[in-house]
């Protein structure tokens, strides 16, 4: 199995249009099947008012198909606190997902 109960994920559901939202979740893995996961962890959603990504207040459990090639899947240093990962800007502009420690990973559409 390359998933198991308690890796950390940072998942982006793809856009099919440019209208589409922009929907990213980054949790920890609770149970894998052979084609599916069962995750824990925050809903991120793109706010084009304040070009930022918003973090929902509670944690939501999702189910995510691993044959889907609408999601793209990171997986993230198992020491990532889940609770404390959020957006921001890197001193290169790009947007980054960190959780203010160890864990950065830049998610800049266009290099």
């Amino acid at each position: 199995m390359l998933m198991h109960p308690g890796d950390k994920l940072h998942i982006i559901a793809r856009r099919r249009f440019e209208t589409d939202l922009r929907r990213h979740f980054v949790g920890e893995v609770q149970t894998v099947e052979q084609n599916a996961i069962r995750a824990k962890g925050y809903v991120f959603i793109f706010d084009h008012a304040s070009n930022h990504f918003i973090k929902k207040a509670e944690p939501h459990t999702r189910i995510f198909s691993l044959i889907d090639a609408g999601i793209i899947i990171n997986v993230l240093p198992s020491e990532t606190n889940i609770d404390d990962v959020h957006y921001q800007l890197s001193a290169e502009n790009h947007m980054v997902v960190t959780d203010g420690n160890l864990f950065h990973l830049d998610i800049q559409e266009f290099y």
